[in-house]
């Protein structure tokens, strides 16, 4: 097993701006480290210099202690699953998961002995006499990943190993994963993936990304920790409309006072209030913040069983435009003052429809607050967020 160490890590080409700036990061021996971001945010580019398939501008790369930059992709001692499977076609699927090991020079006993039980655990052995042409997308994407299991590798590599797979599968295969990193514990992983259910899902640790000119600004990193610390305490607002579907809400306010107990805002083109359990030092009254609420803890006011004059729960009264129906619950759109749409859930067999003026609330501790900056403004150590 093998730990990896990135050390002020920059990736340019040219004298273009750079794609990868200032990473930092450590993945621990037998960790399951996930890159997310948008397209473009350099997730592929900083798993292929970790793979030593692209060289590193800038900073350094260690793997179980050792220094990689100069050390040659065949000689890091990872095995690296791609998007496309990278099969090859006039191979048998039992051929396709021996080459790396024949070109390896290993001995033929222990080649077939490792074969074959990389296709066991896989669920492949009636297909290892098939060509790649006679499989499905999710037979050629367990083929692949048999072809780096049998290498025994310290470090696995997935570079987006679902994208081409349908929905269906792609559940599949992602459980298969998650098993086979439970099965192989000496092995640490690292996945790249667009897709927040894979993140949220499969990861110990998500790696979120920025792209564009936030890296200028900020750096490639925009949060490092684990999914359900990304969800709950997100480090700014870029964080927490990225993590979670449907994305959070934003709703442009102003702090209108700031005491003990917190935080008061005031919804701009409204009179709705809100006290938050937020540090105050990190604004001032009359500063303009952006408050975040995710749909799932915006409900029917209704359901809510805590006293209705409480100060601790953000109240609005909306128009709903329309109900997404998905069964057993509904995500409800409402009418927002400046034409934007506030999303909330509610439950399948709630009585709303489009026309309806209703009332919903949400916690105040629910409730996320962001500095003009786009940072998060830090809850008070006595509050704890909801799970």
């Amino acid at each position: 097993m093998a730990s990896i160490s990135l050390r002020g890590v920059q990736k340019a080409y040219g004298d273009s701006v750079p794609v990868i700036r200032d990473v930092n990061l450590e993945i621990g021996k037998n960790e399951f480290c996930v890159f997310l971001g948008p397209s473009g945010c350099g997730k592929s580019t900083l798993l292929r210099m970790i793979a030593g398939l692209e060289d590193v501008t800038d900073g350094d790369i260690s793997i179980g202690g050792k220094l990689m930059n100069d050390v040659s992709a065949a000689q890091r001692g990872v095995a690296m699953v791609f998007q496309s499977y990278a099969l090859f076609p006039h191979m048998t699927v039992y051929e396709n998961m021996a080459f790396g090991l024949k070109l390896a020079k290993t001995p033929k006993a222990a080649i077939d002995r490792k074969v074959r039980e990389a296709a066991h655990i896989l669920q492949l052995e009636a297909l290892l006499d098939r060509y790649p042409k006679a499989l499905s997308g999710g037979q050629r994407q367990r083929v692949a990943i048999g072809r780096a299991i049998v290498r025994e590798p310290g470090v696995f590599l997935f570079d987006e190993p679902l994208s081409n797979l349908d929905a269906t599968l792609r559940g599949q295969t992602r459980i298969e994963i998650a098993r086979l990193h439970k099965q192989f514990a000496n092995a640490s992983v690292v996945y790249v993936t667009h897709d927040q259910i894979e993140a949220m899902t499969l990861a110990d640790k998500i790696v979120l990304l920025h792209s564009g000119k936030d890296t200028e600004r900020y750096g490639s990193i925009a949060q490092i920790g684990a999914p359900l610390d990304l969800y709950h305490r997100p480090a700014s607002r870029f964080v927490a409309g990225f993590i979670g579907s449907p994305r959070m809400n934003f709703l442009p306010a102003s702090v209108t006072s700031i005491d003990a107990g917190g935080v008061t805002v005031t919804l701009a083109g409204s009179a709705e209030s809100v006290t938050l359990p937020r540090d105050g030092r990190r604004t001032a009254v009359g500063a303009p913040v952006t408050l975040g609420v995710r749909p799932e803890h915006l409900e029917p006011a209704d359901l809510r069983t805590f006293d209705r004059d409480a100060p601790s729960a953000l109240t609005l009264t909306r128009t709903v435009t329309l109900v997404e129906s998905l069964g057993e619950h509904s995500y409800v759109h409402l009418d927002q003052p400046d034409g934007t749409v506030l999303i909330a859930k509610a439950p399948g067999d709630a009585r709303l429809q489009s026309g309806d003026n209703a009332q919903f609330r949400a916690p105040a501790t629910a409730c996320h607050l962001f500095g003009d900056d786009g940072f998060a403004i830090t809850a008070l150590e006595s509050i704890e967020h909801p799970v």
